[in-house]
């Protein structure tokens, strides 16, 4: 019994110990991400990525619709029209 209750209160400081070693070095970890996030470099590093994955998304939709697959799909979105605009235009025109 005596040694059961020396091994759980052994457990008991080691994760009381731990755990404020572990929040300390989270915060660190997350202060220096911040740091390098917030570095004019990164950003700006991001913001040309962003561009690129934008330019790369438009000519891949142009390329997507001038396919047949691309004339199908814009066709079948065509078709379906949701609820609410329909009933605005629907409800708009007066004969």
């Amino acid at each position: 019994m005596r040694g059961k209750l020396m091994f759980i209160t052994g457990l008991a400081a080691g994760f009381v110990l731990g755990s404020r070693a572990g929040r300390e070095k989270y915060e660190e970890i997350r202060a220096n991400a911040k740091k390098v996030w917030e570095n004019p470099t990164v950003q700006e590093a991001a913001g040309v990525a962003q561009a690129q994955a934008t330019k790369l998304y438009s000519e891949s939709k142009d390329k997507l619709q001038s396919t047949k697959l691309g004339e199908k799909l814009q066709t079948s979105s065509s078709d379906s029209q949701p609820l609410s605009s329909s009933n605005s235009t629907t409800s708009g025109s007066t004969v």
